[in-house]
């Protein structure tokens, strides 16, 4: 395929509490769905086309990992922290720094921070 057909992105979060689970989402999102298309499904829109959804599914809760890429971990996880939605420590990786969360069904959430990889100017010499 020469020509990318694709255009959006929805990460589907199994939970087997609703209701807790989009409270929760909430608190960390700062509001609460852009959308609920039908009973036991929530979703919010991240970015121009990232979604995540939030569904009702007791059988597959808790098995699910989503990567959310931040310009900043350290403010998303304060910011989380802030909310009530206790946060993971970061973990530098060098060229990337994580923090990760557990929703109420124990599904992973892992914010992704991108970190530049220094120049060659920048590099230390031994």
């Amino acid at each position: 395929m020469t020509e990318s057909m694709l255009t959006s992105v929805i990460s589907v979060l199994p939970v087997t509490d609703h209701a807790a689970a989009t409270a929760w989402y909430g608190r960390w999102i700062g509001r609460g769905p852009d959308v609920e298309p039908m009973e036991g499904i929530a979703e919010w829109q991240l970015a121009e086309n990232a979604w995540i959804q939030v569904s009702a599914d007791p059988e597959s809760a808790g098995r699910t990992t989503v990567v959310i890429g931040v310009a900043d971990v350290d403010v998303q996880r304060t910011g989380c922290e802030a909310a009530g939605v206790p946060w993971g420590e970061i973990d530098d990786y060098g060229v990337v720094r994580t923090a990760e969360g557990s929703d109420p069904a124990g599904n992973r959430v892992v914010f992704v921070q991108e970190v530049a990889e220094p120049s060659d100017d920048e590099t230390p010499t031994a």
